[in-house]
């Protein structure tokens, strides 16, 4: 037996000296998902509960990675990528 909780229609702002993203539930795909958008650059990511649950797996030595400017989206211009 699966129990879910959601509070529809609900987005939710996270911000620090570092970012700004808004988070809420997509139910638009094949099964909820959830919406991050960065409001710097505007750019969404859509990630579905396997993915979500993968990030619990990592450490903080594996995210690491991810918050490398050279690494990752932080440019301005992404190139068009």
């Amino acid at each position: 037996m699966t129990a879910s909780h959601e509070v529809r229609g609900a987005k939710l702002e996270l911000q620090s000296e570092f970012a700004s993203v808004t988070v809420e539930v997509d139910r638009r795909g094949n099964g909820p998902r959830l919406r991050i958008e960065n409001q710097q650059n505007r750019r969404v990511v859509y990630l579905d509960p396997l993915e979500l649950a993968s990030l619990t797996w990592l450490t903080h030595e594996h995210l690491g990675p991810f918050l490398d400017p050279s690494q990752t989206g932080w440019r301005s211009d992404d190139g068009g990528t």
